[in-house]
C-alpha cells in the first residue's frame, strides 16, 4: 500500500471520529512525556529489549485520564489541545509519535480499542509464549518474517518455527541473535516477504512510517501498544494480550 494513501486514510478516519464525538474544538489538554525503561517495561530478566538499551523511548499521551503510548527514537515533551495535534504537520518522528500516542488514548477513551499500556516485568515473556500458541492454532507451521527486534518473541518463535528477522538498529544488523541472523531492514525486504508465509511486525512501524513496507498480501500480525488505535481504525490484526 502507498504510504501517503495509508496515512491519509488513517488521519481522515481519526479526524472524523473526533469530529463526530464533538471533541475537535474542545480545549482538552494532551500531555506527552517519555517514560523511563522501568516505568515502561518494569524489571525484566532479559536486558536486550530496545527500550532498556536506550534505542527507543515510550511516549505517553494522557487524554481525560486515559493513556495511550507510542515508541519513538525522538523523545520530547508536548502539551497542546486535541485540535492542534490533529492539525499539526508530522515533519519528525516526534510529531508522529505525539499524534499516534494521542490517537491511541482517544480511541481507548471512546472504547474503540483497548490494551494501550505496555506490559511489564515477566509479561513480555508470557506474551511471546502466547504468540507461539496463537500462531500454531491459527496458521499451523508457517515460515515467519519478524519485523523488528523483540528478543522474547525472536527466541520463542525461532524455537518453534522457521524465522527470518529484519531490524533497523545498526547494533543488531548482521549479528546472530538467538540463532537467527538479523537482516538489514533499511534495505528492500521483498525477498523476505516473498519467502515467508506470515509476517509478525512491531506496531512501532506506524510511528516510524515503515508500516506500508510490510502491508503485503500475506497474513500480518502486529504486536505492541503503539498500533492499538490504528489497528482498530484500519482493521489490522494485532496481538497484545498482556498489555493493560
Amino acid at each position: 500500500m502507498d504510504k501517503n494513501e495509508f496515512y491519509t486514510d488513517l488521519f481522515h478516519k481519526f479526524r472524523k471520529l473526533v469530529e463526530d464525538n464533538g471533541l475537535l474544538n474542545e480545549e482538552v489538554k494532551i500531555t506527552g512525556r517519555t517514560l523511563t525503561a522501568e516505568e515502561a517495561i518494569g524489571n525484566t530478566e532479559r536486558k536486550d529489549f530496545p527500550i532498556i538499551k536506550g534505542k527507543e523511548k515510550l511516549l505517553e499521551a494522557d487524554f481525560r485520564d486515559t493513556k495511550g503510548q507510542a515508541f519513538t527514537d525522538m523523545p520530547n515533551n508536548f502539551t497542546g489541545n486535541l485540535k492542534q495535534i490533529i492539525e499539526m504537520p508530522l515533519n519528525t518522528n516526534f510529531d508522529t509519535a505525539v499524534y499516534i500516542a494521542t490517537l491511541n488514548a482517544v480511541c481507548r477513551y471512546l472504547q474503540i480499542t483497548s490494551n494501550t499500556i505496555h506490559c511489564k516485568d515477566g509479561e513480555p515473556e508470557n506474551c511471546a509464549l502466547e504468540l507461539v500458541e496463537y500462531i500454531k492454532n491459527k496458521y499451523g507451521n508457517p515460515k515467519i518474517a519478524l519485523i523488528g527486534f523483540q528478543p522474547a518473541m525472536l527466541e520463542n518463535l525461532a524455537k518453534n518455527y522457521d524465522v527470518r528477522i529484519v531490524d533497523l538498529d545498526d547494533n543488531n544488523i548482521g549479528k546472530v541473535k538467538y540463532g537467527v541472523l538479523v537482516e538489514n531492514g533499511n534495505n528492500t525486504i521483498d525477498d523476505l516477504l516473498n519467502w515467508c508465509d506470515i509476517v509478525v511486525a512491531t506496531g512501532s512501524t506506524i510511528a516510524n512510517k515503515t508500516i506500508t513496507n510490510v502491508l503485503f498480501d500475506k497474513p500480518t500480525i502486529f504486536f505492541g501498544t503503539t498500533l492499538a488505535g490504528a489497528a482498530a481504525l484500519m482493521r489490522l490484526e494485532r496481538f497484545c494480550p498482556c498489555s493493560k
